[in-house]
């Protein structure tokens, strides 16, 4: 089992820690599309490290187009001697059409269609065949010597994507390289919904599970000593109840019996009364969704939730403390 790690979100930091994070033993560094831009972080981290693979996770797909999507991930590809991973998702209606001003509709469909039109404009730089690429939501059909890199000498990068429905997961399945498990799961979840869907995926498309990876951002809380424990914790919490007032993530909270509780935290979140919400995250709750375990632990107690389940964890502890100590833990992962 590979673990990932999340980048910082401070672009003059990216140097000094992208190459702790290689030294004390993460697989991959990872970034998020939330308050900064996913990418700038990891052209630096590729200056700046050697092995890790470098991750979007995710970047928003509808917040862009095919080209432009196209073109980013084949500077980052050959910057990164071939370790960059395409990362993306989807987002909600809300922030696609009210904070990105793009348009949304049939999200399932349409990711399909944009990562086989990325593939399409990768094709026409590698192999230099006219680009004609006519979908229901976009078309390429032209490129001029001037706009056309040429050939990437790293080959295409591997494309992502994150889902938490059956539709975008069985997308995920026929057209992508890998998937993000949504941190809001359970291995549950994942089981009787996650893997069926990807395996109709796979048929679409005449792949096998051993063709794809697998990725889960876990929520993990551990720590050096109790404050840190308590601090993750509450983190972890809080967390929780903010994906779980997401009505479209309702048949995780159902699958446990806790549907009812998806209402709730939707009608306090409207009101931003975001520490009730997590006051009403249980211990039960807790234990399904989180691993809580002493940092040598971490390791054994993912194996044996995950293992049989996906390639690649991440998680991002303070191994800035003690960065012997989780290299010791990290190592262990592939142990």
């Amino acid at each position: 089992m590979f673990v990932d790690g999340a980048l910082p979100t401070d672009l003059a930091a990216i140097p000094t820690e992208a190459a702790a994070m290689e030294q004390v033993g993460f697989d991959g560094l990872l970034t998020f599309e939330t308050s900064h831009d996913p990418f700038f972080p990891l052209l630096l981290a590729a200056e700046h490290t050697e092995r890790p693979k470098l991750i979007t996770s995710i970047a928003v797909a509808f917040a862009r187009n095919p080209m432009n999507l196209a073109h980013i991930g084949f500077d980052l590809q050959a910057a990164s001697g071939g370790r960059f991973v395409l990362g993306l998702g989807s987002q909600i209606k809300p922030h696609i059409e009210k904070r990105f001003s793009m348009p949304w509709s049939h999200p399932a469909a349409r990711m399909r269609e944009m990562i086989l039109a990325i593939r399409a404009i990768w094709a026409t730089w590698q192999t230099r065949e006219p680009l004609d690429f006519r979908g229901e939501f976009y078309r390429h059909t032209l490129m001029t010597p001037m706009f056309d890199p040429g050939p990437n000498p790293y080959g295409y990068a591997d494309i992502w994507l994150a889902g938490v429905g059956p539709k975008m997961t069985e997308v995920a399945g026929e057209v992508a390289d890998g998937f993000f498990v949504h941190p809001f799961s359970t291995p549950e979840y994942v089981r009787t919904v996650t893997l069926p869907a990807l395996e109709r995926g796979f048929a679409k498309s005449g792949r096998k599970r051993s063709d794809f990876t697998i990725s889960w951002p876990v929520f993990v809380v551990t720590g050096t000593d109790d404050e840190e424990v308590a601090t993750n914790e509450q983190a972890v919490r809080k967390q929780i109840a903010f994906y779980g007032s997401t009505p479209a993530y309702k048949p995780v909270l159902e699958l446990l019996g806790a549907g009812d509780l998806s209402d709730e935290l939707n009608r306090l979140s409207k009101h931003g009364k975001w520490d009730d919400m997590a006051a009403l995250i249980t211990p039960d709750l807790m234990d399904a969704f989180a691993v809580q375990a002493s940092p040598e632990d971490v390791p054994r107690v993912c194996r044996e939730r995950f293992g049989a389940l996906v390639d690649r964890v991440s998680f991002t502890p303070s191994y800035q403390r003690d960065p012997q100590r989780w290299a010791d833990v990290l190592h262990d992962f592939r142990g």
